[in-house]
């Protein structure tokens, strides 16, 4: 199945599932009147709402590039990332103010163990949902649903206090540890919320993605060749699950086109079949220079300037800058 298949596919059934949680939570807050199972609740109309924006995002950026979008529609999930982060922010203001309130106008709590039953049941499946988003979310490198998953994930934690509050309501009768529980779910949402807003403010003004370079890079160094002397200007975006890759490569000056084409080919195509994301990949040939010599590789070089001194490990302070690279002092 298809990449965009399958994540549509998922935040589908996340979707509905999720419809589906929102509705035992208010019902399980008409059955109790508590405030933090009405806080619970309220996360969930954020989640069925973010879900909506996700699964569009997801549709949306599944679309082929087109004259308007050379780089295709992918960066949609950045931002269908900062708006839940966004609703999940307003949602955890929300039930702080509704936690105060409270604290002012305290009412009876009812049936206490049947809202215990549906929250722990609501958080099992939360947690299930949030541990297959993130996962699937990752393996495809889906901001999307990596970010729907991480707000599942607190909607999990959140159920978990709420179970324990319920557990120690009904055990001691003080139902003032309710309100605590509301201001409490409260600071951890809006939290989260930031985090994600955060994340997709980041991600759409392309900030360098150092962990995602160190890995190309230690890839590229395990299997270069003795004619790639050199790689620098190294540059990765995000673009949705799709990374653009931009470098430029030294080759050897006397190449033709063809073989320079050939060269600069063959490292594209092995990251494409090694790496397990989509990659996109622009070099441009640049021609070696005398200094160039002292880290070249390529033995039976008939041009030789210099002698060879040593051979430059790629790694993150020699790639990303624009300047090609020789032996040190030389």
């Amino acid at each position: 199945m298809p990449q965009q298949t399958l994540k549509i596919k998922t935040m589908k059934w996340v979707l509905i599932i999720g419809t589906l949680l929102m509705g035992i939570k208010f019902y399980a807050y008409f059955l109790t009147q508590s405030n933090a199972i009405l806080t619970d609740a309220i996360e969930s109309i954020v989640n069925v709402l973010a879900g909506m924006f996700a699964l569009y995002s997801l549709y949306y950026a599944a679309r082929p590039k087109d004259e308007d979008h050379p780089y295709g529609h992918g960066k949609i999930e950045f931002l269908s990332s900062g708006v839940e982060g966004g609703m999940i922010f307003l949602a955890g203001i929300a039930m702080l103010i509704k936690g105060g309130i409270a604290f002012l106008h305290p009412e009876p709590l009812h049936h206490i163990d049947i809202g215990l039953y549906l929250s722990a049941f609501s958080g099992i499946v939360n947690y299930i949902m949030a541990r297959v988003l993130i996962a699937r979310g990752n393996a495809m490198h889906s901001t999307t649903m990596v970010a729907d998953g991480k707000h599942l994930m607190t909607d999990t934690w959140s159920s978990v206090g709420l179970v324990i509050g319920l557990v120690l309501i009904y055990l001691t009768q003080l139902y003032w540890i309710d309100y605590v529980i509301t201001v409490l779910l409260g600071f951890l949402i809006t939290y989260t919320g930031f985090g994600l807003i955060k994340e997709s403010i980041f991600n759409l003004l392309d900030k360098t993605d150092y962990k995602k370079i160190e890995h190309l890079i230690t890839f590229l160094n395990s299997k270069r060749k003795p004619s790639w002397i050199d790689i620098h200007n190294l540059r990765v975006v995000k673009y949705g699950s799709v990374v653009h890759v931009d470098c430029h490569m030294t080759l050897p000056w006397y190449f033709s086109l063809e073989e320079a084409h050939t060269e600069v080919d063959a490292l594209g195509q092995l990251a494409l079949e090694e790496l397990n994301y989509q990659i996109e990949f622009f070099i441009h040939a640049d021609p070696c220079l005398p200094h160039s010599c002292t880290i070249c590789q390529l033995s039976e070089c008939k041009e030789r300037k210099k002698d060879f001194v040593q051979k430059l490990n790629w790694d993150m302070q020699n790639v990303l800058p624009d300047s090609k690279h020789s032996a040190l002092g030389k």
